[in-house]
């Protein structure tokens, strides 16, 4: 029987690492994403479990980088600029094949900037902040809830398609409290056996190695080409989003994570003052749910993107949408109580309603 309890976004995430296996947390605190290791080192050492603090970022990543070789279920947080240094160790692990998550709960940028919310780390999370050209599974919650569900859903895909996954939040999700239901959880049994583990030869006669490094004829392109092919499959497999009101909709709101759910407000309020708008929000941002919003401009021709910044996952959405759709742009970039009103988005939704129509 499922458990309901009152808990902010970032609590969140760390029950969704333990409720899904995950017993190795290596991390180094940052505003505003320091609960989860404060939640973490209390909670791990009652599971018999790993909690370390790292001298730096760079340490937890590559911690993360060698419990996860083991095979292990782990995991690190950290804020904007925390992840902007763990970034090699995230390219390493993508070359190397594999599985874990880092949960960025985004501050405000670029340089020091500050600690509001900010949706500005979309571009170094789903274009990939690393070097050589891999890719990492991205999700965005937008409420507590799927705080704890999508930390749960990245350690299985994760461990799926063997690459790494992102959670992308930010301090409004990560710091509000709603109510959580915490649902039972059972391992996927189709998920592939770690049979690449690196365990040692104490336990296995057979040599496993895990690297990122190659260097005969041909094995680099080889290899590329092959996490590729594991990219395109998520892509073809896992697309995931929100919608409402698509049915009838001459303008569509679109946003995510925290954006969204201002977004979806003040669509509601267009609703019921009689406008046809409906709601369409990604919750996989890597890979992005282009066919969902393909298949929604086909009948609608009008977007309106909202984003805390100046524009990022605009651009994915007008690549997304049906060539003859129009998309405009919302941003509101981080700044000490700037987080944008329902009544603000209304009036957006009430500026570009019926254009092109």
């Amino acid at each position: 029987m499922s458990e309901r309890q009152l808990v902010a976004g970032n609590i969140a995430v760390a029950m969704g690492a333990l409720a899904a296996g995950c017993r190795h947390y290596f991390g180094y605190p940052i505003t505003p994403q320091s609960d989860i290791p404060a939640y973490m080192s209390a909670e791990l050492r009652k599971l018999g479990g790993t909690f370390i603090q790292a001298e730096s970022e760079i340490a937890s990543i590559n911690m993360l980088l060698g419990a996860s070789a083991c095979g292990f279920r782990a995991m690190t947080s950290s804020s904007s600029p925390g992840i902007s240094l763990k970034q090699e160790g995230i390219s390493y692990m993508a070359g190397s094949e594999l599985p874990g998550l880092i949960v960025n709960i985004c501050r405000s940028g670029p340089g020091l900037g500050g600690i509001d919310a900010s949706q500005a780390d979309y571009f170094q999370s789903v274009k990939t902040g690393g070097h050589g050209g891999y890719r990492t599974i991205v999700v965005a919650p937008a409420s507590v809830q799927e705080m704890y569900d999508l930390t749960i859903l990245s350690f299985d895909l994760s461990d799926r398609y063997r690459m790494p996954a992102l959670l992308l939040a930010d301090s409004l999700v990560g710091q509000m409290k709603e109510a959580l239901e915490l649902k039972p959880y059972t391992l996927p049994s189709d998920l592939p056996a770690k049979e690449w583990a690196v365990t040692g030869k104490l336990w296995r006669s057979d040599q496993r190695i895990v690297k990122s490094l190659y260097l005969g004829e041909g094995e680099l392109e080889q290899h590329n080409w092959k996490l590729w092919r594991r990219a395109e499959e998520l892509k073809e497999k896992e697309q995931r989003s929100e919608g409402k009101y698509l049915d009838d909709a001459k303008l569509i709101v679109t946003g995510f994570g925290s954006a969204a759910r201002i977004a979806k407000t003040a669509v509601e309020m267009a609703r019921e003052a009689g406008m046809q708008v409906g709601f369409l929000r990604p919750i996989t941002l890597f890979p992005f749910p282009e066919k969902a919003f393909a298949e929604a401009t086909v009948s609608c021709k009008q977007l309106l993107c909202v984003e805390l910044s100046t524009g990022q996952m605009v651009e994915d959405v007008r690549l997304s949408v049906a060539r003859d759709a129009e998309v405009a742009f919302y941003g509101r970039p981080p700044g000490t109580g700037s987080l944008p009103t329902p009544e603000e988005l209304f009036a957006q939704i009430q500026k570009h309603y019926g254009k092109g129509a």
